[in-house]
Formats: structure tokens, C-alpha cells, sequence
């Protein structure tokens, strides 16, 4: 009999998608399989039953491995367990998972390669209650900040566009003698900081894992016009937030989309950093540029590897679980071990301290020194903003 697996791709875009969907593909055709590519997530089979998948063929994807962004298409308001639905002239989260996997049924899926995130692998695990074919989920996050891989395609490539955006600003804030504050995606982890901040030659590197003073941030800057080179970078993660602070954010979450929407902290910084130094103060926030594009090399060799090893697994084993990256080799986990915490920034990560030790600041009072004794849980649960954080 021939097997048919579905593949989709949920939550926020990042580079590599297209090159993991080829993988399944193709690995799979050589097998024999059908395979169904499911719209927008799950959201699809939801509005469109049985029309809402694309029959992934050869031609399907041939060229897409080094395209940006998902032939699938993506969505992070569309969980199931609480769909939009219109009721009474509006919007109510209501329980459609039932539906979900009838209409797979109806499809003679026999297995679902689920790429996405901590909230994907999730809702994987609860509509694997409900019915739903076996789940192998590849783990994809441009934060590289999900558990129980070391690695996640994406990161590479909105490490390389952030980094050649902080280059490029170091010649305008040096003509014009100002401060530059660029803010980076990351959530609640400070990898993207971390790494493009250092390989951008930043001054500052703001990360989620160390609440900063402001102070500190404004003594560095005063410490380089004193030696005089009159301009900084500041690189500042979006989950990053002053000692004793909270993050900030444009948006709360609702009934349909579990995080809030970070941004804000970049303009906070520079108002702290142009009233406690005079200096002119600018803001850059990068955004979905870092979501965007080609991915670099490394991540599409990484996407493919993880889309073939998903075709593997689906061959070779009969449980369901999460493809990880452990220690350059990939694994099937469970998939309890993508979900529930992050993996964040240990205070005595070896990148950190190769910016310590070439003098960044990182908003505490520690530059350059190295405390490896300091107590650093690698991760942080998950968990919804606060309502009171909104607009702060």
C-alpha cells in the first residue's frame, strides 16, 4: 500500500522552510509515498477540507530549496483548540480539532511532518489525543531558543542579515557622531543579540538573560567618547528589559494568539541613553528582515538534513517525536522535550564571555570580567505577557 504523509508549516516564517519541505518530498517520492502539503498550518483543512493541501510532487518543489518564506504558507492564529470562529456577529475561539483530524482521515494521511515551534510541537501532542496520525515535528525557530535540540535552521541566516545590518551602521553613526540602538528578534532568548552583536564589532550587546542599568549602558558609551571615537552601537534584543523592569510590548496576546508582541525596548534605550549622555541618539529595529530571504548555506544544508532524517524516522520507526540536533548527529526525541521551556543564554555561555572579553558591555557591571560560579538555568518556562506590560 502506499503511504501518505501530509507536511506543514506553522507559526512565524524563517529561512529554510522551503529546503526542509523539498527534503520531505523528495526523500519520500523515492520511496514510493504520496505527499500532501496542508496550507496555512492547519487552517487549510479547517476552511477548505479536503481542497485546502497541495499535492507536493516532483514539480511542486523543484527550486524551492534556496527560496525564503514557505510555499505552505504559515500562520500563528491558527490553533485548532481555539479557531476564529464568527458567532453571533463575532470572532469566538471555538474547538475545531475534531474536524481537523476527520478531514486527514478523509485524506488517508497516515502521517504528518509538523515544522514549527514550541507551539506547533504542542498543538502536534493534543490533536495526537484527539486522533491525529502520527506526528514527526521539525523543530524551526529563527530564535534558536527551543529545547531539546542544539540547533535550529533559521538562526544562521537572521544572524548574517542582522550582522550586515550593524556593519553598515557603523559608518552612518560614525559621519554623524551618533549612537546607533538596533533591535533584534529573539523573544525571551538573546542568541540573535549574542552572536550578530558580537560579529557586528557592537559596543553593547542587550540580551533577555541580564537585566541591564541603564546607568552601565551610558557610562560605556561616555568611557569611548572619552577615548574619543564619538559614535556606539547598541544591540538590543526585543525581550530585553532594565533591571528590576519588565519587558515591553506593542500588543498582548488574545484569545487566538498565545505570545504578545515585543517591540518598544530599542526607543527606551535610546531616550535613557541621549538624556544620560547628550549624545544623538538613533533607533533601528530590524524586524522581519531577519525572517526574510535566501537562507545562508549552513541553514538550508541543515533543513535538508532535518527534512530527510523526518522521511527516515517515518520509515524506520513507529512512535511519534521531535527530529533534534544533539551534538552535530540528529535524533528522534519525544516530543514533550520541544515544548513547555526555552532555551536561553546561560549566564557562563563561552560566546558570552568571547564578548566579555573583548570589552562589550552588556548592561551590568561585570565588562570583561567572566563569573562561570554565577547560577544560570538554561532555560525559562513559558508562559503568557503580563496584561500590565502592554505599551510600558
Amino acid at each position: 500500500m502506499t503511504r501518505t504523509i501530509a507536511v506543514n508549516t506553522g507559526g512565524g516564517d524563517a529561512p529554510g522552510l522551503n529546503a526542509v519541505i523539498r527534503a520531505v518530498a523528495v526523500s519520500a517520492h523515492w520511496r514510493g509515498w504520496r505527499v500532501l502539503g496542508i496550507l496555512h498550518g492547519y487552517r487549510g483543512l479547517i476552511e477548505h477540507g479536503t481542497d485546502g493541501v497541495l499535492e507536493l510532487d516532483r514539480s511542486a518543489v523543484r527550486g524551492i530549496g534556496h527560496l525564503g518564506g514557505t510555499i505552505l504558507g504559515s500562520t500563528n492564529r491558527g490553533d485548532p483548540f481555539r479557531y476564529p470562529v464568527m458567532t453571533d456577529g463575532k470572532l469566538v475561539p471555538t474547538d475545531v480539532s475534531e474536524l481537523v483530524v476527520r478531514r486527514m482521515r478523509e485524506l488517508g494521511i497516515d502521517d504528518v511532518v509538523a515544522i514549527g515551534g514550541d507551539g506547533s510541537t504542542a498543538l502536534a501532542m493534543k490533536l495526537l489525543e484527539r486522533g491525529m496520525p502520527r506526528v514527526v515535528a521539525v523543530p524551526k525557530t529563527i530564535d534558536n531558543d527551543l529545547p531539546g535540540t542544539d540547533v535550529t535552521f533559521g538562526f544562521d541566516t537572521a544572524v548574517a542579515t542582522a550582522t550586515e545590518a550593524i556593519g553598515r551602521l557603523h559608518t552612518t553613526a560614525a559621519a554623524h557622531e551618533r549612537v546607533m540602538v538596533v533591535e533584534v528578534m529573539g523573544r525571551t532568548a538573546g542568541w540573535i543579540a549574542l552572536y550578530a552583536g558580537i560579529a557586528g564589532g557592537a559596543d553593547v550587546v542587550l540580551i533577555p538573560e541580564i537585566p541591564f542599568d541603564p546607568r552601565a549602558v551610558a557610562e560605556k558609551i561616555q568611557r569611548r567618547e572619552a577615548r574619543g571615537r564619538h559614535f556606539s552601537i547598541v544591540v538590543v534584543a526585543e525581550g530585553a528589559r532594565p533591571a528590576g523592569g519588565e519587558m515591553r510590548y506593542r500588543a498582548s496576546a488574545d484569545a487566538f494568539k498565545e505570545h504578545g508582541q515585543l517591540g518598544g525596548i530599542a526607543e527606551y534605550v535610546a531616550q535613557e541613553i541621549a538624556t544620560r549622555t547628550g549624545k544623538e541618539t538613533r533607533t533601528v529595529v530590524l524586524g522581519h528582515l531577519q525572517r526574510g530571504g535566501s537562507p545562508v548555506a549552513s541553514d538550508r544544508v541543515l533543513a535538508l538534513r532535518l527534512g530527510c532524517a523526518a522521511t527516515r524516522f517515518i520509515a524506520e520507526r513507529s512512535e511519534s517525536g521531535l527530529v533534534a540536533v544533539r551534538r552535530g548527529e540528529i535524533e528522534l526525541v519525544p516530543l514533550e522535550e520541544g515544548t513547555r521551556r526555552l532555551r536561553t543564554v546561560p549566564l557562563d555561555d563561552r560566546v558570552l564571555q568571547t564578548g566579555r572579553d573583548l570589552g562589550l558591555c552588556f548592561g551590568d557591571e561585570n565588562e570583561g570580567t567572566f563569573h562561570p560560579s554565577i547560577p544560570a538555568p538554561p532555560f525559562v518556562e513559558l508562559s503568557p505577557p503580563k496584561s500590565g506590560a502592554v505599551g510600558q
